[in-house]
């Protein structure tokens, strides 16, 4: 393994690392001979000059490379020239960070590399190819931080609310927070004893877009969940965690109500509700409330008995020998009334909310 030098605090601040020892490749014979068999092969093809069938001999290795300039993301590096029997034909710089590596090719002695992260370490290294395709052994590798950005979070988004929520769905907004640079973007996070985790994120594409609203979704229904958010700028920065918020999904429809004007003349209708059960468990005894005008007239109800009216509602419940509705049936509701008549869009049922339309 290379040894790293170590930097003086001058370099630190220039972002530059002692570079480390070149490091040498043998070539073994056998993979030789088979590449002067697939030269003369290529040769044959008109694909490659004819020097190429006798110039085995690789360049030599580039000279160590420096930082000729360099910002919080990006940097100029120049090397020394290599020199090569025939001539060298491009260079190969090697860019490392993390375990990830990304191969840039210019014909240059100099190569200005974009999109670097500020504070981050890199390590690159270069290396000649002349026409023949052979290589030269490598650079010494330089590693390099580079220098710190920006380095302020975002302020603390507010106002976290709750706008709205189903059965596994909650719809969640904010503030807008500000930044001393750039915004990026929102990371909603749920919280339990368990732990804290990223349920949703709202990337502001392009910047300027105000987005501060999400819907959380792959909830379970009849579950509290406390949920915040933070902000998080171009750089990396995150704020603070906002204020949290609580809330509980509803438990999970055990039924569906489809409405319908059966018969209409000119001063009344006759109005059917439809009560499908569509749990797994039958409805044993049951009541049903949905919104109904005090002023509107019921003048004749058959299917269910009357259990109450009064605050805007209208409640029934089950008749005495039809008590039960099992899983996937249907129970029917049918009443008289006076003509318009507003459509119930809203049914519960045993304090369950209906899935409307069924």
């Amino acid at each position: 393994m290379s040894s790293v030098g170590r930097a003086d605090a001058g370099s630190r601040e220039r972002g530059i690392i002692v570079p480390d020892r070149p490091s040498r490749t043998p070539y073994p014979g056998v993979r030789g001979l088979l590449l002067c068999v697939l030269t003369a092969v290529l040769i044959a093809a008109g694909a490659v000059p004819a020097y190429a069938a006798t110039d085995t001999e690789p360049p030599s290795a580039p000279g160590p490379i420096t930082v000729a300039e360099i910002t919080t993301t990006s940097v100029l590096l120049t090397w020394t020239p290599a020199t090569d029997n025939v001539g060298v034909d491009r260079y190969e710089v090697s860019q490392f960070f993390t375990d990830v590596v990304v191969l840039h090719r210019t014909t240059a002695t100099g190569l200005r590399l974009t999109g670097l992260r500020p504070s981050r370490t890199y390590a690159f290294g270069v290396r000649a190819v002349d026409a023949a395709g052979n290589s030269s052994p490598s650079s010494r590798t330089l590693r390099l931080i580079m220098p710190p950005g920006d380095d302020v979070p975002p302020s603390v988004p507010g106002g976290l609310r709750v706008t709205g929520v189903a059965e596994t769905a909650v719809d969640l907004a904010w503030d807008a927070s500000t930044d001393n640079v750039q915004l990026a973007g929102y990371e909603v996070l749920s919280i339990s004893p368990s732990g804290t985790t990223v349920v949703a994120t709202v990337w502001l594409m392009p910047p300027a877009n105000p987005s501060t609203a999400v819907r959380v979704t792959r909830l379970t229904a009849g579950t509290t969940y406390t949920f915040a958010v933070r902000a998080r700028d171009e750089a990396g920065n995150y704020s603070a965690l906002s204020a949290p918020v609580t809330v509980t999904t509803p438990s999970a429809s055990i039924c569906s109500v489809g409405y319908r004007v059966a018969a209409e003349w000119t001063t009344g209708l006759l109005a059917q509700l439809t009560i499908r059960a569509i749990g797994s468990v039958a409805i044993d005894g049951w009541t049903l409330t949905w919104a109904f005008p005090d002023s509107q007239p019921l003048l004749a109800l058959w299917g269910a008995e009357l259990v109450r009216r009064g605050g805007g509602t209208l409640t029934v419940r089950h008749p005495a020998d039809d008590r039960v509705i099992l899983p996937g049936e249907t129970h029917f509701i049918n009443y008289v009334t006076t003509a318009p008549a507003p459509t119930p869009t809203r049914f519960v049922l045993n304090d369950s909310p209906c899935v409307t339309g069924g």
